[in-house]
């Protein structure tokens, strides 16, 4: 798996919390996989514009990133706990995810 970074959180587990809490779901997949199918309610900032869309999100919040299979959020994690992000890798991405989607925008 690509990154180093020290949490991570099975899909399963994340379907479970989501059922009793709101969790901050940061989807890092590219535009055209986010309309196939993403997790309703989670917020789209594709890989390549994290860099400069970082001030969208929140700093005294646990996020949990998504992307097809969990390489590219392990990128996106490794990235934003160096700069202090309190970040969870959802390993097997969306290939794994057992919930329901919402596509389009």
């Amino acid at each position: 798996m690509a990154g180093v970074y020290t949490k991570e959180i099975q899909p399963v587990e994340v379907h479970k919390r989501l059922e009793k809490e709101a969790l901050f779901l940061l989807d890092v997949r590219e535009q055209d996989e986010w309309e196939d199918g993403h997790i309703e309610g989670a917020r789209h900032i594709p890989l390549g514009e994290l860099g400069e869309r970082m001030g969208e999100l929140p700093r005294d919040k646990e996020l949990i990133l998504v992307c097809r299979s969990g390489n590219r959020s392990g990128l996106a994690c490794e990235y934003m706990e160096s700069i202090g992000y309190d970040v969870t890798n959802m390993v097997g991405g969306m290939l794994a995810w057992p919930g329901k989607v919402k596509t389009g925008r």
